[in-house]
């Protein structure tokens, strides 16, 4: 089992007398045997759960750090896959964080298609509109500064998507996870891109 002082990595530390070393601070996504994604897991857990026989590496990537220790060495995976099926309960809705409405709009404005910088509530909030799936969509800045606390009506703009709510188990990872590493997509879906 890896402990804070028996892991060494090729990766320098931040500066400091406890410096932690850059690799705790990487994801790895955590596949089901079934390969649905469950999670994205500090670099730590993957690595204990691959030494404990628990997990096995699906995705290397070869810009990882290589974690030592006295008796092995492994390079941080970018995608781990367990070796046991694990029961995930259902969960009727997913979430609504500002990063997965940013992927279900595809990062681009609902209103002009251009890239995304803000969340807009299509019926304002000032207005009575609710902070759901069904009311927020992704907006540039313009255009959110433009609609102000206006109806849609009143500008005479129209939505170039319907708003409804994502479904998948990947989406509860999107829902928590800012950066994805490119070899993730694949278990992902078409959601994530």
């Amino acid at each position: 089992m890896i402990t804070e002082g028996s892991a060494r990595s090729a990766e320098p530390s931040f500066p400091g007398e406890n410096a932690v070393p850059l690799w705790i601070k990487r994801r790895v996504l955590l596949l089901n045997v079934t390969y649905e994604p469950l999670t994205a897991l500090p670099a730590r857990r993957a690595v204990v759960l691959m030494t404990c026989g628990k997990a096995d590496t699906v995705h290397e990537d070869p810009q990882a750090p290589v974690v030592h220790s006295e008796q092995w060495s492994v390079q941080v995976p970018s995608v781990i896959r367990l070796r046991n099926y694990v029961r995930v309960p259902y969960r009727a809705r997913v979430p609504m964080t500002r990063a997965a409405l940013m992927h279900r709009d595809r990062f681009r404005c609902g209103y002009c298609g251009s890239k995304a910088e803000t969340v807009d509530h299509v019926v304002p909030r000032s207005r009575g509109g609710e902070h759901s799936w069904e009311n927020c969509v992704a907006c540039c800045a313009p255009c959110n500064h433009r609609k102000a606390d206006k109806l849609l009506s009143e500008l005479g703009w129209t939505l170039r998507a319907s708003l409804v709510p994502p479904s998948g188990p990947h989406w509860r990872l999107l829902a928590s996870t800012k950066d994805l590493h490119p070899s993730w997509m694949p278990y992902l879906g078409e959601g994530a891109a």
